[in-house]
């Protein structure tokens, strides 16, 4: 994954990132208890102020994902992190999959292309 790597999981989720990074970190573990959490910090790609954090990727390994679609996986994660998402988090990159799947395959797809500006700037093409 792009962008700072801010935890992952397997015993190693240290104190890495800025608050909301943190946060990011602490729920997803207390609701999902992942074998794999890596916690990625895009805002920097974003045109934000320095210290800005909006835009992250998370990659979660979890058992709890088994037997779940795509889309119920994404709404475990988004409940965990629903008061953030309704706050400061504008953009968040969700992998979600299984031990078995990580297993097979531990890498994660790169991060989309920032667009820039915003949806308020008319772009020309």
């Amino acid at each position: 994954m792009r962008g700072p790597l801010l935890a992952a999981a397997g015993g190693a989720m240290g104190g890495a990132g800025g608050p909301l990074a943190r946060t990011i970190r602490d729920k997803l573990t207390a609701a999902l208890q992942p074998t794999h959490l890596e916690v990625r910090d895009d805002s920097p790609r974003h045109g934000g102020p320095p210290g800005a954090e909006t835009h992250f990727g998370v990659l979660v390994v979890s058992g709890r994902f088994a037997g779940l679609p795509l889309l119920q996986r994404h709404r475990l994660v988004h409940e965990a992190l629903q008061a953030e998402l309704a706050g400061p988090l504008h953009a968040l990159q969700v992998i979600a999959r299984t031990p078995e799947q990580w297993q097979r395959d531990p890498r994660a797809p790169p991060a989309p292309p920032c667009l820039g500006g915003s949806k308020r700037e008319q772009r020309r093409g």
